[in-house]
């Protein structure tokens, strides 16, 4: 039987061919699918993300983990879709209109799906009405928004007032960050959440849901 351990360990080290072969076999022998994803995937990114908040990784670190578990996750998706089995929940993320910036958002992601939620990244550039159309039609929890010049800060409070105009004012929790952004600035425009790093960000996610 394939120690689950083992597909966290080969995770945290990003090597995704040997998690790919473990998953692949852990599946084969008939071992539960959310357990293989809870204490082999999930446990792996989820001490990769600690490790990150305490600067013994670095982003390059992240991501070579997050392709190993992308790989272990392909083979996990059909079978868990099959079931039915819920994720975490459902973010949309992107970068406001007239931002370019992507290298932060594409981390929060990453660890987002690393932990369980599904991600529709919307990219770059996004106008505020396309955060909300998208929270409609994807039945989204959370919208992530992403910013790193000060000038386009105000996007973030544009995507909020449109949010509060919607029949989505109340359902949908909005979290921003991104290098210029702060919890007081969080505060200012009525964001539910703010996060300083992508680690941060998931937990922030896991507590505007509890909430």
């Amino acid at each position: 039987m394939v120690d689950l351990k083992e597909i966290a360990e080969n995770l945290i080290q990003g090597k995704a061919p040997q998690v790919k072969e473990l998953v692949q076999k852990a599946v084969d022998e008939g071992q539960d699918v959310q357990k293989v994803l809870n204490e082999g995937l999930l446990a792996g990114m989820s001490v990769v993300g600690e490790k990150f908040k305490k600067n013994e990784f670095y982003v390059p670190e992240v991501l070579i983990a997050a392709r190993a578990m992308k790989q272990g996750m392909e083979i996990l998706r059909p079978i868990l879709a099959e079931k039915d089995i819920k994720g975490a929940g459902t973010v949309v993320l992107g970068t406001v209109r007239g931002d370019l910036h992507d290298i932060g958002k594409n981390l929060v992601g990453m660890m987002l799906e690393g932990a369980g939620f599904e991600v529709v990244d919307l990219g770059v550039d996004v106008p505020a009405e396309k955060f909300i159309q998208t929270a409609k039609e994807k039945n989204v929890n959370i919208i992530g928004l992403s910013a790193l010049l000060t000038t386009t800060m105000p996007a973030m409070k544009e995507v909020i007032d449109v949010l509060n105009k919607s029949e989505l004012k109340g359902k949908v929790k909005v979290i921003i960050g991104g290098a210029p952004v702060t919890q007081s600035y969080a505060d200012e425009i009525g964001a539910d959440g703010y996060a300083p790093d992508a680690a941060s960000a998931v937990d922030k996610v896991k507590e505007l849901l509890a909430t």
